[in-house]
């Protein structure tokens, strides 16, 4: 739920107007805005070149994984699941909460994975990989601002 929604919401079910400091955090939530469209445009506009990187990077440490068979069909679901991680980190960063990522990213791809029998250790090995690329190209800030997404989603999926 966004800083937004969330004071919104809290004001409501206790009935009152929203506070100095709800306000105050709504405040910096619009001022850090700048920074955070950024972030998800570089996002956007590097998924490819993440996904390749992190990908091969994940490879390098786990060969014998089924994505990395030969198998054209296992290499392109791999590499597709990656870019949608990527994407919902994205929204994650938009929203400025992990909401985007708990239901779809946590909660049903530890379920999807689990009934293909994908091991989530692994699973979250490559979103580690993946963070570790996405990291390389940002500046300190935005690493700092990003990172914590990526934290929740590998922790979320260890299992």
């Amino acid at each position: 739920m966004s800083v937004i929604t969330q004071a919104i919401a809290t004001a409501d079910r206790e009935v009152r107007y929203l506070s100095k400091g709800e306000l105050d955090m709504i405040g910096r939530f619009f001022n850090d805005g700048p920074q955070r469209l950024r972030i998800v445009s570089i996002l956007n506009s590097n998924v490819d070149e993440i996904v390749e990187k992190g990908s091969r990077r994940f490879w390098q440490q786990h060969p014998e994984t089924p994505s990395h068979s030969g198998n054209p069909r296992f290499q392109s679901s791999c590499l597709r699941d990656q870019a949608w991680f990527i994407r919902l980190i994205s929204y994650a960063v938009a929203v400025g909460d992990v909401d985007p990522l708990e239901s779809s990213g946590v909660r049903g791809a530890r379920q999807m994975y689990l009934s293909l029998e994908v091991p989530l250790r692994l699973v979250a090995q490559c979103v580690r990989s993946l963070k570790d690329v996405t990291l390389d190209m940002l500046s300190v800030e935005d690493a700092a601002e990003v990172g914590p997404y990526f934290d929740y989603l590998i922790a979320g999926l260890m299992p």
